[in-house]
């Protein structure tokens, strides 16, 4: 038996030979590290290791990866080089496999000597944006060919062709143009394509596709394709990969998908505008393990109850469907599911009953969806699903589960390592759920919840937590043990809660070396900084916005990680030097502002940073421009305002900021705020670019010639107003197309206001007040159609107040033209601005009425508002460029109760009209009335007549009213007094009469409030009314009813006669009813008698 054995063992080995042999001793992938292993006798072809080493040369190999490759003795059998793969019998080179991310140059011509070659994978090598060589074409032994994420640019070449025998094609993430691919059905023995990330320009899916039966995978995805699916895909039935993801496909998905039996992988994702209304074909689809249909919009239905006989599925993903309704309970039977993702819709949960089936389950996200009804959420969720490895339900409403039973037994996952549950309504009870899992738990979110009071001692056993965000919460400190074995966290978000205390005081030695991150900002800590040097490895440190006080302690430079820091909006003091930097190199982010701390640092002084981020606002850095900024060359943020300059505008200064290196990600974020200190002279014309440039409140003079010098076309935001600036404006704003607020006010401009000022398409606010502006306004303003703030006022601009101001700014909401010389009417489209909140037409010289259609005005007849400031937001693709997102408060100025006021953080409150100083005649029209959200009325100093419409007391938000020199008569309407919130009115100089109207707050003002209205009396007037009982509430107000006419009087004659002769012509002409009547007149006269003779004694006797 042994003998047979040996002789089997022998016949074996000899057909493995035999095998080898017929194969011409070519080699596959899977067997090359084996047989590199075995003696090989035959070495490689001179011009192939020569064709090789020139293809190094075009590598730059940081890491010696490519060690092996070289000239040396010991390194000339190239067959033994890393990546590279011989035939056994002939050296040919057959593949080459770097699957390395190298930099590179090129793919070397001198590989076209690789004849042979049948497999050649040189993914993620970047060849910074070269092209694909055509020769590759002519390696037409190739079966596989894979140049993925290369970095290659333009055509695939047509050559491709000729690679007949190829079977694996991978081009995918590149920058390829696929604008003709007819080569592609000469390669009818494809099975494996991927172009993904190719751009098809906005082309069809290729029909030519179709053809290539043999296809198993298939990937389009992000091809900048459109149209429909094809039905031809559905033919293509041996395919078990297809990805058409983020394709803008639309219209339906064919029936035809259901032939497609043995596909796994199914990935439809990002094509909103397919219609996924006929799924019926998906059950066909059995053996499928991936199903990604997120981003897809369902039309608000209901998820498909068959999805729940895919069994096989490991993978699903339906988030952002646009689903409604319930999760089916059919989802229990996806035993097999790894991966459930159904984040984004509008799911309304009663349970979670189907959940603690998906046993395998590692990943589940149910996040913005509703489950405020599912009290006993962790039950299901933390506690039968034991493979679990990340949870993310956040803003999904999660109610406040009960705590836990006392002997609280789990099935949970001993791997639970990730939990986000932020933005939803839990208290503290969920750290008792969290608490079983203290040795598995690595990142735990639970921000913006209900949690309050300390933070639980059991957090502090949660030894595996590396990232913890309790922040947005109403915590208000840590107990000593709460963090006490949290030795290995790097992050640690505490921001916006309550925490008091000492920063010292808050974390054991232990986490205080291991932290990277901590975020404390917002809260009411109290104290020093001292003792900050234990945070060894912190890099980033928000602590702004607190109660700290004290310097800054000079240890802090020793702190070498530091990258961020964050000390604004504290009661900080001192002196800060070079000392406080000394070891900093790693610094990008320095926020010092609002605090007051005194920057002193020598003249040469160089810094050992390069700092991005620099917030000094109201810190001490003058009198001269601080010469340390000189050195600076990647800073794209730069705030130093109310910083106590002094100075001119250094050359050095702008030129740097433009020059500055900055990074891509923040190449169109640059902001530079030099407001509210004493710069004075010219702003040089090498103006820096940049998307926000804040110079107000200065002394800078000139004029803005640098605007029309600068060829930047990313501005944004340009607030140069309190300056000297004079002269008159550039006529050169087309070119600054991403404006969306600029401030110019309180200068002295003059002249008309240009025309190209039109082609500020995307500005929001503009603000000219306080000039010298003459002329009309220019009619190209109107196509400035994103108009939400115009501020004229204060300037010499004349002529009729433009139609089109109702017309073009349908988002317009403060609209400001007081102190100029405007005539003519208020023209009736005014009354087409819905949103606006401050109309300001007051101190010109308009004519005519009062528009009735004032009603019209939807957001002044609404009460309340939605936040207290006027916030706008923009950022995004403006004209051609990619702008940060951001934002701005407006602000403004008016006459508030007499006196000029500016607003801003209150700005959104106020809703106001302010028609005052004008020649407008005719009476205050009732339809005012209807804007009840109206905050003040001043219609003073004008020719109005008439009398106060009767309905003014609807106006029950009014604090300022102002009504006085006008030709106002009648009595005061009593409704006035039932505005309890009124705390200036004026009403003097008219023709009003009779008794102010009582009620809370008209006998409180002063008697001049009512002064000059000759026939008007009562408090607080001293002139009391002649007839003390006349009723307040009788007026000669004209009833809208017309109830008291000429036909009332007649009638009131008519019924008296007919009730006096009713009566008294039967007493007189019928004997007997006279004479009953007469006998009822002297019995009642004699009980009057006696009744007063019984009085008049018993008074007598009681003072007897």
């Amino acid at each position: 038996m042994k003998g047979d054995g040996r002789c089997l063992k022998l016949f074996l080995a000899l057909s493995i030979l035999f095998l080898q042999n017929v194969k011409g001793g070519e080699v596959g992938h899977s067997h090359s590290h084996s047989l590199r292993d075995a003696k090989v006798t035959v070495r490689c072809i001179e011009r192939e290791r020569q064709a090789l080493l020139a293809f190094k040369r075009g590598l730059v190999d940081h890491f010696n990866n490519l060690s092996s490759w070289g000239s040396e003795a010991q390194k000339q059998d190239c067959c033994r080089w890393e990546g590279v793969y011989c035939s056994n019998q002939t050296g040919h080179v057959i593949q080459l496999h770097l699957g390395y991310s190298f930099p590179g140059k090129m793919i070397s011509p001198k590989l076209i000597e690789l004849q042979h070659l049948q497999y050649l994978q040189l993914a993620s090598i970047d060849f910074n944006e070269s092209q694909i060589p055509d020769f590759i074409g002519s390696l037409t032994n190739l079966r596989n060919l894979s140049l993925s994420s290369c970095n290659l640019v333009g055509q695939i070449p047509s050559s491709f062709g000729n690679l007949t025998q190829l079977q694996h094609l991978d081009l995918g993430h590149n920058w390829l143009q696929a604008e003709s691919l007819n080569w592609l059905p000469a390669l009818s023995s494809l099975t494996h394509l991927d172009l993904a990330f190719i751009d098809f320009n906005g082309s069809q899916i290729p029909d030519f596709i179709g053809s290539l039966t043999n296809l198993r995978y298939l990937s389009l995805s992000s091809c900048n394709l459109v149209g429909q699916i094809p039905n031809f895909i559905g033919s293509l039935t041996n395919l078990r990969n297809l990805s058409l993801g983020s394709c803008n496909l639309v219209g339906q998905i064919p029936s035809s998908f259901g032939n497609l039996t043995q596909l796994q992988y199914l990935d439809l994702s990002n094509n909103y505008q397919l219609q996924p209304e006929n799924l019926n074909w998906l059950p066909a689809l059995s053996s499928l393990t991936y199903l990604d249909l997120s981003a897809i919009d369902f039309n608000g239905s209901q998820i498909p109850d068959f999805i729940g006989s895919l069994t096989n599925l490991t993978y699903l993903s339906l988030c952002s469907c646009n689903l409604v309704g319930q999760i089916p309970s059919s989802f229990g039977n996806l035993t097999q599911l790894q991966h459930l993702d159904l984040s984004y819709n509008q799911f309304r949960a009663e349970n979670l009953n189907w959940l603690p089936a998906l046993s395998s389950l590692m990943y589940l996200d149910l996040s913005q969806n509703n489950l405020s009804t599912v009290f006993d959420w962790p039950k299901a969720v933390l506690n039968k699903l034991p493979k679990l490895v990340e949870l993310t339900l956040w803003n999904c409403s999660l109610p406040p589960p009960p705590p836990p039973p006392t002997l609280y037994k789990t099935n949970s996952s001993t791997s639970l390592a990730y939990v986000y549950l932020f933005d939803n309504h839990l208290t503290s009870s969920i750290f008792l759920w969290l608490s079983n899992y203290s040795t598995s738990l690595v990142s735990l979110d639970l921000s913006y919840n209900n949690l309050a009071g300390f933070v639980p001692d059991f957090i502090g056993n949660m030894s595996s937590l590396v990232d913890l965000d309790l922040s947005g919460n109403q915590i208000v400190g840590a107990n000593p043990n709460s963090f006490a074995r949290l030795c290995n966290l790097r992050r640690l978000g505490l921001q916006r809660n309550h925490m008091s205390g000492q920063l010292s005081q808050l974390l054991p030695r232990c986490a205080q070396n291991s932290l990277g991150y901590l975020d404390l900002s917002e809260n009411v800590l109290v104290g020093s900084l001292n003792n900050l040097t234990s945070f060894s490895s912190l890099e980033v440190l928000y602590l702004n916005a607190n109660q700290l006080s004290g310097k800054i302690p000079e240890s802090i430079g020793q702190m070498s990680q530091l990258g961020k820091i964050n000390f604004s909006m504290n009661s900080l003091e001192g002196v800060v030097s070079e000392t406080h930097f000394s070891k900093l190199s790693k610094l990008r982010l320095l926020d010092l502002s609002y605090n007051s701390l005194v920057l002193n640092f020598h003249s040469d002084w160089v810094p050992p940073f390069q700092l991005w981020g620099i917030n000094l606002a109201s810190c001490k850095v003058g009198p001269l421009f601080p010469k340390w900024l000189q050195t600076q060359n990647d800073y794209f943020e730069l705030d130093i305002s109310n910083a106590g300059i002094s100075d001119i505008i250094p050359s050095w200064f702008l030129s740097n900021f433009r020059n500055a290196d900055v990074t891509v990600e923040f190449e169109n974020q640059r902001r530079l705020d030099l407001s509210s200190n004493q710069i004075e002279g010219p702003i040089p014309s090498t103006l820096s670019q940049v998307y926000y440039l804040d110079l107000s409140n200065n002394s800078i003079s000139g004029s803005l010639s640098f605007l029309c010098a600068s060829a930047d076309k990313s501005l944004t935001y340009l607030d140069l107003s309190s300056n000297n600036f004079a002269g008159e404006l550039p006529d050169c704003w087309s070119h600054l197309e991403t404006l969306v607020m600029l401030d110019l006010s309180n200068n002295a401009f003059s002249g008309k206001i240009p025309m190209t000022i039109g082609s500020l398409f995307q500005i929001q606010t503009l603000k000219l007040r306080s000039n010298r502006f003459v002329g009309e306004l220019p009619s190209s303003l109107k196509n400035c159609t994103s108009l939400e703030v115009i501020d004229l006022g204060d300037n010499k601009l004349s002529g009729p107040i433009p139609t089109w101001l109702g017309v073009s700014f349908k988002n317009l909401v403060i609209l400001m033209l007081s102190t100029n010389h405007f005539n003519g009417s208020m023209p009736s489209q005014l009354c087409h601005l819905t949103h606006i909140k401050i109309m300001d037409f007051s101190m010109n010289n308009i004519s005519g009425s009062i528009p009735k259609c004032l009603n019209n005005l939807t957001t002044l007849a609404q009460k309340g508002n939605p936040s207290l400031s006027s916030t706008h937001l923009y950022g995004g693709i403006m004209g051609n460029e990619s702008i940060a997102p951001t934002n701005y408060d407006d602000d403004a100025s008016f006459i508030w109760k007499g006196r000029m006021q500016r607003y801003k953080n209150t700005l959104g409150l106020v809703k106001r009209i302010d028609l005052s100083s004008n020649r407008l005649t005719g009476e205050i029209p009732s339809e005012i009335t209807h804007l009840v959200g109206l905050i003040s009325l001043n219609l003073s100093r004008n020719q109005l007549t008439g009398q106060i419409t009767p309905e003014i007391g609807n106006l029950e938000l009014l604090d300022s009213l102002d009504l006085s020199r006008n030709q106002i008569d009648g009595r005061i309407p009593t409704s006035l007094a039932r505005i309890d919130r009124l705390s200036f009115l004026d009403l003097s100089y008219n023709n009003l009469s009779s008794e102010i109207p009582t009620g809370t707050q008209l006998q409180s003002f002063d008697p001049l409030d009512y002064a000059e209205n000759p026939l008007l009396c009562g408090p607080p007037l001293k002139k009391m009314c002649a007839n003390k009982n006349e009723p307040t509430d009788l007026s000669n107000e004209e009833d809208k009813d017309e109830f008291i006419t000429l036909g009332f009087y007649i009638s009131m004659g008519i019924g008296f006669a007919a009730g006096f002769w009713g009566v008294c012509g039967t007493l007189i002409f019928n004997r007997s009813w006279r004479y009953v009547y007469l006998k009822f007149l002297n019995n009642l006269n004699d009980w009057f008698y006696v009744r007063i003779a019984l009085i008049k004694r018993q008074l007598k006797s009681a003072y007897a």
